[in-house]
């Protein structure tokens, strides 16, 4: 994947599937140039066993394709630029997923548009699962959380297209001020 927004937005659509009911997703930046991915779900989890498997690109529980290579992807793209890789799951607990990122090393992707992925995460599921957003960089921190979003919109639903224009707007301003020295 040539951008680390498409390796989150796949992590993403993992939670989503194992039945999810609150993404969390952290995007730290050290002073270092370290990038720091977390995404924390509450879904069904895997067992020790299913996690080792899920680092396998020729094991997936997917029944559209024969290969699952979102985790191994994000893995190997955050090894190749000297960074890290951790995967935490356990049955009914749900799964956590680190990568860490150099982003001064050659090899490192770009961040892509991290605004837009994020959009379109929560704009495509307008009915769960919720979303806490945390972007921080330096002393900036941002944060978002659909519930509260929810909470406050009422009976207009999170997908209206004026909500959608005002969303967008403000994960734009979040990354910018957070990250905007490694968006391209």
């Amino acid at each position: 994947m040539p951008e680390i927004a498409l390796h989150l937005l796949d992590l993403v659509q993992n939670s989503i599937q194992a039945g999810a009911q609150v993404v969390e997703i952290i995007l730290r930046l050290d002073l270092e140039g370290r990038l720091t991915m977390i995404i924390r779900d509450d879904g069904r989890g895997m067992d020790d066993q299913g996690a080792q498997q899920a680092l396998s690109p020729f094991v997936t529980s997917r029944a559209t394709r024969k290969v699952g290579l979102g985790i191994p992807l994000t893995r190997e793209a955050a090894y190749s630029t000297g960074g890290s890789f951790d995967l935490i799951s356990a049955p009914g607990q749900g799964t956590r997923v680190q990568a860490v990122f150099d982003t001064r090393h050659i090899d490192c992707p770009p961040l892509g548009k991290l605004a837009d992925t994020l959009a379109a995460l929560i704009l495509g599921n307008p009915e769960g699962p919720d979303f806490t957003i945390h972007l921080s960089c330096d002393g900036a921190e941002e944060a978002l959380d659909t519930r509260q979003m929810k909470d406050t919109l009422g009976p207009v639903p999170i997908n209206d297209p004026d909500v959608a224009l005002w969303l967008t707007s403000v994960l734009h301003d979040m990354a910018n001020h957070t990250l905007g020295g490694i968006i391209s």
